[in-house]
């Protein structure tokens, strides 16, 4: 698989400039110092890091009690009227965040622009999000916030967050999304009686390169938001947490090592929707998102959530920072390729790949195999496999592109579809130049030296393998991509300290978008079931 086009990520302006495509990867971070900075670094380690430390841990727990009385028999359901003694705890915690920010090397913090007041914008959607620092103008404003409703149970921490009025969301309820749209509504429809609703649309936080697909939530209420884009213009990017990069301390030990830390906070004029906006929230998001992008002067791009989960996938076959397979997810958004019944699909198109292998496609061959009319998209997602630029491809290899796409996470799986597809029918193995053909599409790289993988494999040098071999070598080596393929392929040395999906989800907004509106800001035109 090679990327040949810029086309994706392109986007115009309202005055109809081009905005240049991003060529980053905007779930990567990747850090890199020179020795002097190095040297600086060691030195504020020892120096101001730990004095800093100190200070904004004592300034988080100087905050509790304020924030404990402040929240001690308040109702969820009614705001209470803001008296004297309320508005000395509001201004307190406002002045001991910014005591704990200042702490942290953040001097100055630039405002331009004019915060609407909640009765003219309820909801104000902050982006590019790309760090936990992102909560600089959430202490400022003291603006409510979507949170997990596990966060309320974190000592000190919670009591806190509680105090901003957050919208919680459960995991262990399945109508939590639902409920949580339905409260949002509820206040955004108040009248400016209750707090701001602060909105990370992205969902998770990227390098900032781009604009990812806002997620629809924020927009589902319908009414008039305020958009905030924030920047971070220093010279030494140590505030960057992505899913591919330094890891939650790293960051926060760079960033308080720098002398001075950066930030601004840009409030854009109040979006109000139109009556299509209010009934399209994907429409909504898109057109929000385009407005942000113009005036941080960056693109925006169709990758999203989903495919940071993909790029972190916890399976034996980690992506490299470059893959490919980003970008032909978003085409599968795009055309809405993605099955409902993945497996049986998923068979059913080896199956017809095995009749036709060593055949080559056209673009109208591979429509018609797709049942879809040729467009742009199809013609990008084709050229993917179009390594030759003969105008041929290999079926067998979007077949291999979409199992991972749709099964990130179950490696052999994958790798067992696609023998089936290019074994031999008289012993149903497989040679060489065909693992290296599975492997680099299932990795998303356009070459990959295989020649040590299937050495050990072939423990009998017969020149060739089958699954068994292959899947009994892969028990015995389940760290085999490590040992075997990363050291002669590039992009691999950034995910060590990053955390898995599973474990922590990066950033601090969670998504709440119900299940009814999950796909719609993809752009899909059709389901296969």
């Amino acid at each position: 698989m090679r990327l040949t086009s810029s086309r994706r990520c392109s986007t115009v302006d309202g005055d109809g400039k081009e905005l240049a495509p991003p060529f980053r990867n905007p779930f990567v971070h990747d850090l890199r110092f020179t020795p002097m900075q190095k040297a600086k670094i060691a030195v504020m380690s020892v120096t101001l890091f730990p004095i800093r430390l100190f200070f904004a841990a004592f300034m988080m727990l100087l905050a509790w009690p304020f924030a404990f009385v402040a929240t001690v028999g308040r109702s969820d359901q009614v705001v209470e009227p803001l008296c004297w003694w309320r508005r000395l705890v509001d201004l307190a915690l406002k002045a001991i965040m910014r005591a704990m920010w200042f702490a942290g090397g953040f001097h100055w913090v630039t405002v331009k622009g004019r915060q609407a007041p909640p009765s003219e914008a309820p909801i104000l959607t902050l982006a590019p999000h790309s760090s936990y620092f992102d909560a600089i103008p959430v202490t400022m404003t003291m603006a409510s916030i979507v949170m997990k409703a596990e966060s309320k149970d974190i000592p000190v921490w919670g009591t806190l967050i509680k105090f901003i009025r957050p919208v919680f969301v459960s995991r262990s309820d399945q109508d939590s999304r639902r409920k949580t749209v339905e409260e949002i509504k509820r206040r955004a429809h108040s009248g400016g009686e209750w707090p701001q609703i602060m909105i990370f649309p992205e969902g998770t936080c990227t390098n900032r390169s781009c604009l990812i697909t806002f997620k629809p939530g924020a927009f589902i209420p319908a009414v008039p938001v305020q958009p905030v884009v924030l920047r971070y213009p220093n010279e030494m990017d140590t505030i960057t947490w992505t899913w591919q990069g330094p890891g939650a301390f790293k960051i926060l030990w760079l960033t308080l090592c720098q002398l001075h830390n950066v930030v601004e906070i840009e409030f854009l004029p109040i979006y109000t929707p139109s009556e299509e906006e209010k009934k399209n929230p994907a429409l909504f998001a898109n057109n929000v998102r385009r407005l942000m992008a113009k005036a941080l002067e960056v693109p925006v791009t169709d990758y999203s959530f989903e495919d940071c989960q993909l790029a972190m996938a916890e399976g034996q076959l980690r992506l490299p920072v470059d893959t490919c397979l980003l970008e032909f997810a978003r085409l599968v958004r795009r055309l809405g390729l993605k099955p409902r019944k993945s497996e049986e699909v998923l068979w059913e198109y080896g199956g017809r790949a095995r009749k036709v292998r060593g055949e080559r496609l056209t673009l109208d061959d591979f429509a018609q195999y797709l049942n879809l009319a040729v467009s742009d998209t199809l013609r990008d997602m084709f050229s993917l496999f179009d390594e030759h630029e003969d105008g041929t491809m290999d079926i067998r290899e979007y077949v291999i592109a979409l199992s991972v796409v749709c099964r990130p996470s179950k490696t052999l799986e994958t790798i067992k579809l696609a023998f089936t597809m290019f074994e031999a029918e008289e012993d149903g193995a497989i040679v060489e130049d065909e693992l290296a053909c599975i492997l680099k599409t299932a990795l998303g790289v356009p070459d990959l030296n295989v020649t040590d993988l299937f050495s050990a494999v072939d423990v009998q040098d017969t020149g060739k393998i089958t699954f068994e071999e292959f899947r009994s070598f892969a028990e015995q080596n389940p760290d085999f991509a490590g040992e075997f393929l990363h050291p002669h392929q590039s992009g691999f040395q950034n995910g060590g300290d990053t955390p898995s999906p599973t474990a922590l989800c990066n950033g601090f907004c969670t998504d709440f978008t119900p299940d009814e509106h999950a796909g719609a800001g993809d752009g899909s035109r059709k389901k296969v079931d």
